[in-house]
């Protein structure tokens, strides 16, 4: 049975604060959405996923691993990775350990890609959210952000 939840409300200074957050981070995703779909062909999501998957030393990563990093369901995770296997930029395989557990990694396709699409993406996330920082505020704001995330991924 669950705890039953407070009905203390927001107050207007509260609410001047989360309604801000709630806009941005709504719109951020759908603007560079946009930008990458318009410019190289390639959705935001897909574009995570592939990142992530570049940034492993090792090459692979298993489907759990994948989705809980990409704060995707399973099953959404596994038709981006259909598309992207079907484009030729990403390979699923069996872990050698244990079959049963799938891996993703990056083709040589992939990493082509990725290099083309990545100046798209670093010039708009400078373009919408560093640049108007000075760096104090750049500080600031990744403090706030590391702070509030092991509560948001811990809820998942």
């Amino acid at each position: 049975m669950t705890a039953q939840r407070s009905e203390r409300r927001l107050d207007d200074t509260e609410m001047a604060t989360w309604l801000p957050v709630i806009r941005f981070v709504q719109l951020l995703p759908q603007v560079l959405d946009r930008t990458l779909k318009d410019e190289v062909g390639l959705n935001h999501a897909r574009y995570a996923i592939m990142v992530t998957l570049a940034g492993r030393d090792d090459g692979a990563v298993t489907m759990t691993e994948l989705a809980r990093i990409a704060g995707l369901s399973r099953s959404r995770l596994s038709h981006a990775l259909d598309s992207l296997e079907e484009r030729g930029w990403v390979e699923r395989t069996s872990c050698s350990t244990d079959k049963r557990t799938l891996s993703a990694a990056l083709t040589p396709a992939g990493r082509e890609m990725l290099r083309t699409a990545a100046p798209v993406h670093v010039e708009q996330v400078r373009e919408l959210v560093l640049d108007p920082l000075t760096p104090a505020e750049r500080e600031q704001l990744q403090s706030i952000l590391t702070k509030l995330l092991p509560g948001v991924t811990a809820a998942l």
